[in-house]
């Protein structure tokens, strides 16, 4: 049995890169006559609102699926290879593990911090919202 661990000093880092890949975009209001009688706070809410909407539509959360759908095929390429180059150095079952590890691990991370730009759906769900709360949204920032 291969056993793989993690130093805390690792763990951490791996949890703060993966808070902040999740940290997402916000929508830009244009400060509109809606926006100015309402005040920035209660466009905040309607914010809030718009974009647990979408959460609990299902609009969103389809990019994280194929981050992790890819990286597992990662994961499976980086055993096979780890594993031939293991073999040709006596330790195969070795060289599988920290392949598929060194691969997934740096697929996830990389597929998690390419862009925190929002999805296509959830973008055009969310601004929609706004729209029908008399907001405009100019953008995403």
């Amino acid at each position: 049995m291969i056993k793989l661990s993690v130093s805390p000093i690792m763990g951490v880092l791996l949890i703060l890169l993966l808070l902040q890949a999740c940290a997402s975009k916000q929508p830009v209001l244009y400060p509109n006559a809606r926006y100015l009688s309402a005040g920035k706070s209660v466009a905040e809410t309607a914010v809030r609102e718009c974009i647990a909407l979408a959460n609990s539509s299902g609009a969103g959360g389809e990019r994280f699926i194929e981050v992790v759908e890819d990286t597992a095929k990662v994961a499976v390429v980086g055993a096979g290879t780890g594993a031939v180059s293991g073999a040709l150095f006596g330790r195969a079952g070795k060289g599988a593990a920290v392949g598929a590890a060194a691969g997934g691990t740096a697929n996830l991370l990389y597929g998690l911090l390419e862009s925190d730009e929002p999805e296509g759906l959830y973008k055009h769900f969310v601004e929609r919202c706004l729209r029908d709360k008399g907001y405009d949204p100019v953008g995403w920032s």
